[in-house]
């Protein structure tokens, strides 16, 4: 069985786990049957298991597959994933955890300005350096080696908007003005 999924990436600070929960919201609307899934909280756990890597991407995909067997047995029949993707590989773990996943990878794209704001509008303390070096490492890597099947400028636009765009580029949701 198929099961159409959305991995939502970007760099830090661009919105990632925002905008699979304004698209969570619009399926909800529209009642189509998902799941919704914040892959760090997968992988945050210390100590983390000496032979994962150093994201912790072992046990995130161990969990995923755990969650979304109940979430399958729950009536979801799509999925909705925010998670850093830096390069095309790293989708063969999401197959493996989510079989039949038919994976659409959707990349968030702002300057590096806009990252480093939005940033600073929501670290605190000592990752707030951390996250902002990060959030412009990942956006230039992004740009160079593209892992996306979908991208998005977020610059000066809503989460809402955005996440209503992405699902009707992608055929989840009815576009507004079709009969």
């Amino acid at each position: 069985m198929s099961v159409p999924t959305f991995i939502v990436t970007g760099p830090v600070g661009v919105g990632k786990t925002t905008v699979a929960d304004e698209m969570a919201y619009a399926l909800r609307d529209a009642k189509v049957p998902h799941a919704t899934i914040d892959f760090d909280r997968l992988r945050a756990c210390y100590p983390r298991p000496a032979e994962d890597d150093r994201w912790g991407n072992k046990i995130g995909l161990t969990n995923l597959a755990a969650v979304w067997k109940n979430y399958q047995a729950a009536g979801a029949r799509r999925l909705l994933i925010a998670c850093v993707i830096e390069k095309r590989s790293d989708l063969d773990g999401f197959r493996e955890a989510v079989p039949g996943a038919d994976i659409l990878v959707v990349r968030l794209r702002a300057t590096p300005e806009t990252l480093q704001a939005r940033v600073r509008k929501r670290s605190h303390g000592t990752r707030m350096e951390w996250d902002l070096n990060r959030a412009v490492e990942l956006a230039a890597l992004m740009d160079a080696e593209p892992v996306e099947d979908m991208l998005v400028d977020t610059e000066d636009r809503d989460p809402p908007t955005i996440a209503r765009d992405v699902l009707q580029r992608a055929g989840w949701l009815p576009t507004y003005g079709s009969n």
